[in-house]
């Protein structure tokens, strides 16, 4: 057996669960900006921003168990879990590690959404902002593919595509958007904040 294989394994679900991220953010921003249409998004669409948050949680398993298992760079639990505890890219894997807490933070709490105060997973899901930071830089510090001209391009794109949408649903939600929804729609109140997502990242079920 190829002794790389578990370090390929690795490069492999840490590039996959990033790129999954980069789509359920994406995604959820897609949702909540209305860009899609005013009408409320069917079931689905709110579903498939759920399921590719969970692949890519799915592929972080796959990312951190290659690195336990490859003996290029020895990873134990202590070098996995604590932040500088890593001898190799301590920086590096430290972002790496922040990004696994809160990809943790916010699967566990949208499973228990209907649980918990509202206000408690909205604060908890936007910080899938900062997730998405710290899984960024730590692909383009620790990943030894940061230099593919592939990589670099695709990266590119997927986070200007974030900050894009990340942009317009900021000025959707902002005062003066909401007073021209107010007045289109004939009086009636109509904002951002009162439409079902009500959230950054987007969910689309009201609850």
């Amino acid at each position: 057996m190829n002794q790389q294989l578990w370090w390929h394994v690795a490069r492999a679900g840490g590039i996959v669960a990033w790129v999954l991220l980069a789509l359920s953010v994406g995604w959820g921003l897609l949702l909540s900006t209305r860009l899609l249409g005013r009408r409320a998004a069917p079931a689905w669409l709110t579903d498939l921003h759920r399921f590719l948050g969970a692949l890519a949680l799915v592929f972080t398993v796959v990312h951190v168990a290659g690195l336990v298992a490859d003996s290029y760079v020895h990873f134990g639990w202590s070098e996995l879990f604590v932040p500088y505890a890593s001898e190799w890219k301590p920086g590096a894997v430290a972002w790496g590690i922040v990004a696994l807490y809160l990809l943790l933070a916010v699967e566990l709490t949208s499973l228990v959404m209907r649980r918990i105060p509202r206000k408690w997973w909205k604060g908890v899901h936007l910080s899938s902002f900062g997730l998405f930071f710290a899984a960024s830089v730590h692909g383009a510090t620790a990943g030894s593919d940061a230099t593919n001209l592939i990589y670099r391009a695709t990266s590119a794109a997927m986070i200007a595509g974030v900050l894009f949408l990340t942009l317009v649903r900021i000025l959707a939600d902002s005062p003066r958007a909401r007073r021209t929804a107010q007045r289109s729609a004939g009086g009636r109140v109509v904002s951002a904040r009162s439409e079902p997502t009500g959230d950054l990242v987007g969910d689309g079920s009201p609850r």
